[in-house]
């Protein structure tokens, strides 16, 4: 007996979606998503202006996006992630529906529900698009995995209390222990 066709959604499906539902979607499989915790938010907040200051700081041109902030990693329509924090440093990928291709830096704080949505499913995603740099951060573990795809340096791992080094950039460095989490 064959199996039943397991049916694949388009963005289109994601926006047709009830107002507030939030949702990603992987290779055509919608991912919903739990809202935040306070801890979740807290932690993407301390991460948001530090990163932003940076950028600030340096007159940089890239940009840092929290979310809901629409990411269409690939060119197609079975592909878009809400990442937690997004870092782009090329303005064309950039128009008022989202980020068109991969940003350079992606920082995803973990959900307590699926955490392996994060550590494999988007993992997987993120470094065949082409994010050169990927944070998984665990609240649960107080654990920080990075991974910086450009140069193959991967699954270096850091706890709350550890300063971490930020690859794309020289001198950009986060001390966890110092955050007001």
């Amino acid at each position: 007996m064959p199996l039943p066709e397991e049916k694949t959604y388009t963005i289109e499906d994601i926006y047709s979606l009830p107002e507030g539902t939030r949702a990603e979607l992987i290779d055509g499989r919608i991912y919903y998503m739990a809202p935040p915790s306070g801890t979740h938010q807290k932690i993407c907040g301390e991460l948001h202006y530090l990163i932003k200051d940076y950028i600030r700081k340096k007159d940089g041109s890239c940009e840092v996006y929290a979310a809901p902030y629409a990411v269409f990693l690939n060119k197609d329509d079975i592909n878009y992630v809400e990442p937690d924090l997004s870092v782009i440093c090329d303005p064309s990928k950039l128009d008022d529906k989202g980020c068109h291709g991969a940003p350079d830096w992606i920082i995803e704080i973990v959900s307590p529900g699926n955490p392996e949505h994060d550590y494999l499913t988007k993992l997987n995603k993120y470094w065949l698009a082409g994010v050169r740099e990927y944070w998984i951060v665990d609240p649960r573990t107080k654990c920080i995995t990075v991974y910086f795809f450009e140069t193959g340096i991967l699954a270096r791992h850091y706890t709350f209390n550890d300063t971490v080094s930020a690859n794309i950039y020289e001198d950009l460095t986060i001390d966890f222990g110092q955050l007001a989490l």
